[in-house]
């Protein structure tokens, strides 16, 4: 007799799975839209990007919530952080005019504390529900809802900010956070946190997420990889409209490539257990990042149809990267060093792909973004072979 390796087939995973449903409705939504509201506004392109760093900030936050996911009861954690969302988003009611802007910076702030918080309590939850050989599917399940959501979810914030205004997108993204705090109170968990071991300092132990991934190679290896290619991709970020320019199309071409992309991505995560348990979790990042590399390529070629082609397989290979990255160090991370070495891993990502997207905004003015497309591509591709330097043991099947 042999066990299951899906995930869905674990007590409570559905239950986490409709959770994140909900919670990915509001999440794509509501940053995007408070975007196009502010700069509705203040006819200003620089408050419109605020929010975006104001999404950014909490990174340097993500060790420390990353030691709350490890100290207290994760499943607590992650009722109490969407029921405190509830009134911080509804807190929007009050941005009015240009002068109160601000509230929409702070609110992006408290949400994207709240997204490290709940991403790495949810991390553990995970690890204690699957076995090893079912953390692929589980995490390839939550990495499709998400990429599914990200299409539809723009989609829906759009229909509702042009046809009954702004605020109802704030109602839609509360009544999501408060409905998913009602599903996670019955959410059967075996709370692993709390397990503390021997305190080595308050410092030390704010570190210990990245003292792990540094550590354990297989997981070094993969990590930086991961923030080099991932990290090299912030060109591309500031690339968009150079590349739409050269191709002679509008800006608003962008609004059709984005989900192309993530129509690939949404297939690459229904895909992605599945090339875990055939590759490995790092042949499958090396493979997603190879494919990250090759995407990439066609937006040189000026032309808007073969960029479709390109997007789409990019859309493709980043999952199997993410998917790969958060299987590997949930199952070499011990249940106390869960919630801290989700946030590190985060880092990892979006802190590199944020500084390069600072270069790379200085740079445009000077250089052809033909040039940063293939530095891109070269850097891509490097850390993906990077990836293979990783060698790690399969998981062994449990006993039936």
């Amino acid at each position: 007799m042999t066990t299951s390796v899906s995930a869905w087939t674990a007590p409570g995973f559905r239950r986490l799975a409709t959770a994140w449903v909900f919670t990915n409705l509001g999440d794509s939504a509501l940053y995007l839209m408070v975007a196009v509201w502010v700069k509705d506004l203040t006819r200003s392109d620089v408050a419109a990007a605020f929010v975006f760093v104001s999404l950014g900030i909490p990174a340097v936050l993500a060790p420390f919530l990353g030691m709350l996911a490890d100290r207290f009861s994760r499943k607590r954690l992650l009722i109490l952080a969407n029921v405190l969302m509830v009134p911080v988003v509804l807190s929007l009611w009050f941005m009015t005019d240009a002068d109160t802007v601000w509230v929409s910076y702070v609110v992006i702030l408290l949400y994207g504390s709240c997204g490290y918080l709940t991403a790495a309590a949810q991390s553990g939850i995970i690890r204690g529900m699957l076995r090893d050989e079912q953390l692929a599917s589980g995490n390839g399940a939550l990495s499709t809802i998400d990429n599914g959501l990200r299409l539809l979810s723009p989609l829906i914030g759009t229909v509702l900010y042009v046809g009954l205004g702004p605020h109802a997108v704030v109602v839609l993204t509360a009544a999501c956070f408060a409905v998913t705090a009602v599903i996670l109170l019955g959410l059967p968990v075996p709370d692993a946190s709390g397990e503390r071991g021997a305190s080595r300092g308050y410092l030390r132990e704010l570190v210990a997420g990245f003292e792990h991934l540094a550590l354990v190679r297989p997981l070094r290896w993969v990590t930086l990889s991961i923030a080099i290619a991932f990290g090299a991709t912030g060109l591309l970020n500031v690339l968009v409209f150079p590349v739409l320019d050269g191709m002679g199309a509008p800006a608003a071409a962008l609004g059709w490539l984005v989900p192309v992309q993530g129509a690939g991505a949404l297939v690459g995560g229904i895909l992605s257990a599945r090339f875990v348990r055939a590759l490995g979790e790092p042949r499958t990042a090396a493979l997603g990042m190879g494919l990250l590399a090759i995407g990439s390529i066609p937006l040189v070629f000026g032309s808007l149809a073969v960029a479709a082609g390109g997007m789409a397989v990019m859309g493709f290979g980043i999952p199997l990267t993410v998917v790969a990255f958060a299987t590997l160090r949930q199952r070499l991370t011990p249940h106390d060093l869960q919630g801290r070495a989700a946030a590190a891993g985060n880092v990892a990502i979006n802190l590199p792909q944020t500084l390069v997207s600072i270069l790379g905004a200085a740079l445009i003015a000077s250089v052809d973004y033909r040039v940063l497309v293939w530095v891109t591509v070269a850097v891509v591709a490097a850390g993906g072979m990077l990836a293979l330097a990783a060698r790690v043991p399969r998981p062994a099947p449990a006993p039936a």
